[in-house]
């Protein structure tokens, strides 16, 4: 009983330890406070035309993840010449 009491508490550390905590998905608006501690990935948006989506995946000073959706306006019209 002692063995499997043992290998109780060892799984739920185990467990513990490898629990993936949530994405935090920011909001969108304008003087939106970034903590930015390093970009994970962001939308390559060139040779688009107008207002195109785009996406931020980063961690902040904590560690924890995050993602922010957004518009930006590209250049890449031909009638932009």
């Amino acid at each position: 009983m002692k063995l499997f009491t043992l290998g109780f508490a060892a799984l739920l550390a185990t467990g513990s330890v490898f629990a993936a905590e949530p994405v935090v998905h920011d909001k969108t608006g304008f003087f939106v406070h970034l903590d930015v501690a390093k970009v994970l990935s962001s939308t390559d948006t060139y040779g688009e035309c107008g207002v195109v989506p785009a996406r931020l995946d980063y961690l902040d000073s904590q560690g924890r993840e995050h993602v922010l959706d957004y518009q930006v306006l590209d250049t890449g019209c031909a009638s932009d010449n």
